[in-house]
């Protein structure tokens, strides 16, 4: 089985000297810890813009009935 190659890109940002000298002391490794913060606050900002999507075209969708749907459904998978 083949890993995928993921092609990366650098992102960088300024903390207080502080900050960046008690990482250092308790050794803590920066680029992990950011790396899922972004790809957490991704994740729910594309979950906001979906739910807000979905807030968009539910009036369309509350006028197709469950008869409608499942309708359609038997009729997809009889033409098979």
């Amino acid at each position: 089985m083949r890993k995928m190659v993921q092609e990366c890109t650098t992102v960088s940002t300024k903390i207080p000297k502080q900050l960046k000298e008690k990482m250092q002391r308790l050794k803590i490794k920066p680029s992990k810890i950011l790396r899922q913060a972004l790809e957490d606050e991704v994740k729910k900002r594309e979950i906001q813009e979906l739910k807000e999507e979905i807030k968009k075209i539910q009036p369309i969708l509350d006028k197709i009935s469950t008869q409608d749907i499942v309708k359609s459904i038997r009729e997809d998978r009889d033409s098979r």
